[in-house]
């Protein structure tokens, strides 16, 4: 994990529970009763994977939920700029958790913006079980004006894609580039109104077709982010590999 500057102050959970903010407070006890403890992703069929001694052994303390020979998967080729997800605020933690293993499997790094109401250093997240979390490039920013000081460093061509549940603009009609970046606010609210109203000509939907209020933010993220790499021909050329 590499991180753009020292997080020491960061807020944290315990494992086992969360202490949230109180606008979210609720359903972050829900996840975290489902869950047990931050981002923890396991359930009955990595409990079936380890009875049928398909997984590696423990490698400090984390089950690395790979067979140990692993058939040929279906890949594609990595982007030359990587397209960059970020979270503004992120509440759930297992919506972070499901991003981060997007952000591994697309080779796209992960910005994480503002306070966090988790803990993500490596001893919390080899408690939860998180065994893939060495895979995914965490980006850590203490504010939306701090991310853009750094990406626009890295990506200086590269554009904002807002996304938005109240935008009027769907997704589709966007052109994505390599070193894009894709922006999601919290779950309980979005992104903040100031940002949206400063980034106005970059805000784009989801359109839905259903009266929900708006799409679970791990599912959102996987819509647009596989819909940009398919914009630039990533997905066209594949092969399988390990």
């Amino acid at each position: 994990m590499t991180t753009s500057e020292p997080s020491p102050s960061l807020p944290v959970f315990p494992p086992s529970c969360f202490h949230a903010p109180l606008i979210a407070r609720s359903r972050l006890q829900v996840a975290s009763a489902k869950m047990c403890g931050i981002l923890s992703l396991m359930g009955p069929r990595r409990r079936e994977h380890r009875a049928r001694g398909c997984l590696r052994p423990h490698r400090n303390g984390v089950d690395h939920d790979v067979p140990s020979e692993s058939p040929p998967r279906l890949r594609a080729k990595p982007l030359p700029a990587p397209l960059h997800i970020v979270l503004v605020e992120p509440e759930i933690p297992p919506n972070t958790g499901n991003i981060a293993r997007l952000c591994a499997a697309t080779g796209s790094p992960l910005h994480l913006v503002g306070p966090l109401g988790f803990r993500i250093d490596e001893h919390s997240v080899r408690r939860a079980g998180v065994d893939y979390w060495h895979l995914v490039d965490v980006r850590r920013h203490s504010d939306f004006a701090a991310f853009l000081g750094t990406w626009s460093k890295e990506s200086a061509n590269g554009h904002l894609h807002l996304f938005s549940a109240l935008a009027r603009a769907s997704y589709l009609r966007a052109v994505y580039a390599p070193g894009d970046a894709l922006v999601f606010g919290r779950e309980s609210v979005g992104l903040p109104d100031a940002l949206l109203r400063d980034h106005a000509d970059r805000v784009v939907g989801i359109p839905t077709l259903g009266a929900v209020r708006s799409l679970n933010l791990a599912n959102a993220v996987g819509i647009a982010l596989y819909e940009s790499l398919r914009q630039l021909g990533a997905l066209d050329e594949t092969f399988t590999g390990p």
